[in-house]
């Protein structure tokens, strides 16, 4: 079952990148507190998620801000090495926390993993955002197909 506007968000320990390698975090301390805009891709480095999803959010980051958003984050069924490889290729810095799903448990916790393992992708997490209220979801859209359009930046915009 997927999580739902007024869920509180799962508790789940992913990883972040630090300055001296990866760090663990528990999903409800990083998304737990303030208002968080959260989106979820299927994978760094991917067309749609390289060149409109996390761009879009990078570029909308002081929108979000004066909308008084205190996190942006994004996740994907990635490693931290690849989630900040990928950070630093999209000039991301400081603005957008860069969670590592790394098996998958956050996505499957959300009900919202997908099995894209006939692309060779293997189990992965929709492409999703979420506004989250001190822990707990406000707004959620589920892209319906593989395009990047009610989870984009602008669209958490208009939820704002």
């Amino acid at each position: 079952m997927a999580i739902a506007v007024g869920d509180k968000i799962p508790d789940v320990e992913i990883s972040t990148m630090s300055t001296d390698g990866p760090k663990p975090v528990r999903t409800a301390e990083a998304l737990g507190a303030g208002k968080v805009v959260l989106f979820a891709v299927p994978g760094a480095f991917t067309p749609g998620c390289s060149k409109i999803h996390l761009p879009g959010y990078v570029q909308g980051f002081d929108e979000l801000k004066e909308k008084g958003v205190d996190t942006v984050a994004c996740v994907a069924v990635n490693d931290p090495w690849v989630m900040q490889a990928w950070a630093d290729s999209q000039s991301v810095g400081d603005k957008i926390l860069m969670l590592a799903d790394g098996n998958g448990e956050f996505a499957q916790a959300m009900g919202l993993d997908v099995d894209l393992s006939v692309a060779g992708l293997g189990v992965r997490s929709q492409r999703y955002a979420a506004v989250i209220e001190d822990g707990t979801v406000t707004s959620l859209e589920v892209e319906p197909s593989a395009g990047v359009d009610v989870s984009s930046c602008q669209s958490m915009l208009a939820h704002l």
